[in-house]
């Protein structure tokens, strides 16, 4: 999907993180990990993570197996890729 052509906004965002057994948010220097199965979150609190000030879906986004990843942070890039 290319997300210039095609935005994602908070339905779409949340479905894709209610796949996800857990969540990566990388924002500047800044990292939140969510463990959805075991530390359930709120919509709201997902979506507040997700998306960027326009509503819709943060970028780069990425989706691993049952990791979602939104956001740039070099250091969980590493950490999650190595």
């Amino acid at each position: 999907m290319n997300a210039k052509k095609e935005k994602l906004q908070g339905p779409a965002a949340l479905q894709m993180a209610h796949q996800s057994n857990e969540l990566f948010v990388g924002k500047g220097k800044k990292v939140v990990h969510l463990n959805l199965k075991k530390e359930p979150a709120t919509d709201d609190e997902i979506l507040k993570l997700m998306l960027g000030p326009t509503g819709n879906l943060r970028a780069p986004t990425l989706r691993t197996g049952k990791k979602l990843i939104v956001g740039f942070n070099q250091e969980m890039y590493e950490g999650l890729f190595g």
